[in-house]
């Protein structure tokens, strides 16, 4: 934390000055147990609506800082706070949204028996490029094989992950429990 508030105060302020003084994003998350907490992100988004109020779609709501902010991964630097409080972990399954906790197989609920991270296994093996299924297999991956020297690993190729800005992609379609849904019904019915 010490060796990002440079960019921390830097991208706090320009965000207080360029976002209506919204600087944060916060969002409920499952974490280890199942327990849900708030994560915190730096806000990439603006908060316009419709002429119904409605917001408008993300792709029409990034900012060019936030695009800036997601394509280096420093978005991501709050969640340091949710590692101090114990919500979170550096290296971990990322936090996905509570109403997907009912699609997940008992194997794919694996993810929930440790905290989650900032980074993880599937981030550093395609990130945003894989389907939903292979990522949340390797969530289970990693809680089976869970070590000092493989966080250290997924660490380092974070790092680099981040430098190369390789993987990056600014807006990623949300996970979907209808394509979820589809995808196992069609693994169940040619079984």
């Amino acid at each position: 934390m010490l060796i990002l508030s440079p960019a921390f105060l830097v991208i706090y302020l320009v965000l207080y000055f360029s976002n209506d003084k919204k600087v944060f994003f916060y969002q409920i998350r499952p974490g280890l147990n199942d327990k849900l907490f708030k994560i915190i992100k730096f806000k990439t988004m603006n908060d316009k609506k419709d002429e119904n109020g409605i917001l408008l779609p993300d792709i029409k709501r990034v900012t060019k800082f936030g695009k800036i902010l997601r394509k280096t991964s420093l978005d991501e630097i709050p969640q340091l706070i949710n590692v101090f409080r114990g919500d979170m972990s550096l290296v971990g399954p990322r936090p996905l949204l509570p109403q997907y906790l009912p699609y997940y197989t008992e194997r794919e609920k694996l993810r929930h028996t440790v905290r989650p991270g900032i980074t993880g296994y599937s981030q550093v093996n395609g990130r945003n490029n894989l389907p939903w299924d292979e990522r949340l297999e390797m969530d289970a991956q990693y809680t089976e094989k869970i070590s000092l020297i493989f966080d250290i690993k997924i660490l380092f190729k974070t790092v680099l992950k981040v430098i190369k800005r390789k993987d990056v992609v600014i807006l990623s379609s949300e996970f979907n429990t209808t394509t979820l849904d589809y995808y196992r019904s069609q693994n169940e019915n040619a079984n």
